[in-house]
């Protein structure tokens, strides 16, 4: 059995923070993903990522990895420890059946720890949806292996296909509960299912809570003299206003139009200056005839020298 050197995977140094790696993870699961990229490997590179990423994001099965791997290399043969027991359970990738490798479940999913307890009957899955599938709710069918128990306590994976309803408003890293739709015992007794929600990037906006942020290009003269400007929101285009003598690079709130709650979150429009460039002599005239009118405005006032 080969080390696998999961650090290397996600691409990150060993003392990544949580954040980096979570970062990581999201870029290569873009690349990755078998739904949307040409890579001829994409789909092991994706089972791959998604196994590196779920003993990196648990600072349990982290600690337990870095404690057994030290002066390990990636692709080196290896054998977990005498009675290493981890007593881990491991949690399914989202919406999708991803088998995780003979290395991985030598360390966090051996069948033996522990017997058939409640941890293993509840299942874990990580379900990416879109910024405007959390704002206006959606459904979504999902498709995962769970473990399914005899009456002898054996053990093997049964494939389940559910339509899950995701209300509005659902923000990431919140679970979602599926009562009796985890791992099955061999008492017959179910397990619950909880999807755990992760917001996909998306090209205009980011999230904080239930909080939208959108960086906005403006003019410079749209900040000195004020401007009524169109702005994109999760509901649809509204007008903001800016007030005259807004700084580059402050925020205007435009409240309730972030995700739905109670309260709903606000969306902040953070303004960044387009400079025009002057590509005509008339267009160069008129930044030397600003420059004469504004010749009083020092930009670099406080810097000293």
């Amino acid at each position: 059995m080969k080390y696998k050197d999961y650090y290397r995977i996600l691409g990150v140094d060993r003392d990544a923070s949580a954040d980096e790696i979570k970062r990581a993870y999201r870029k290569l699961a873009r690349k990755y993903h078998p739904d949307v990229s040409s890579e001829p490997d994409a789909e092991e590179r994706f089972k791959e990522v998604n196994e590196a990423y779920e003993v990196l994001k648990d600072p349990e099965k982290r600690q337990a990895y870095d404690n057994i791997g030290r002066g390990w290399q990636g692709g080196e043969e290896f054998t977990p420890p005498p009675g290493w027991e981890g007593g881990f359970h491991f949690h399914e990738a989202a919406g999708e059946a991803h088998h995780f490798s003979d290395f991985f479940e030598s360390l966090f999913g051996h069948e033996e720890f522990g017997g058939f307890s409640r941890r293993f009957r509840d299942v874990h899955a990580r379900l990416g949806i879109s910024l405007e599938e959390a704002y206006h709710g959606t459904s979504r069918e999902i498709a995962l292996d769970v473990p399914v128990a005899d009456e002898r306590g054996r053990l093997h994976y049964q494939r389940k296909t559910l339509r899950v309803s995701i209300p509005a408003g659902v923000t990431d890293g919140q679970q979602i509960r599926l009562a009796g739709q985890g791992g099955v015992g061999p008492d017959g007794k179910a397990g619950d299912l909880y999807l755990i929600v992760e917001l996909l990037p998306h090209r205009l906006f980011r999230v904080e809570g239930r909080d939208v942020w959108l960086d906005l290009p403006v003019a410079p003269w749209e900040l000195a003299l004020g401007a009524k400007v169109k702005v994109p929101t999760l509901g649809g285009t509204v007008e903001l206003k800016i007030p005259p003598g807004t700084r580059n690079g402050g925020s205007l709130r435009l409240r309730g139009k972030g995700l739905p709650g109670h309260p709903p979150g606000n969306q902040y429009v953070r303004l960044q200056v387009e400079v025009p460039p002057a590509r005509t002599e008339e267009q160069r005239r008129a930044y030397e005839q600003l420059r004469e009118a504004m010749k009083d405005f020092d930009p670099r006032r406080g810097l000293g020298g």
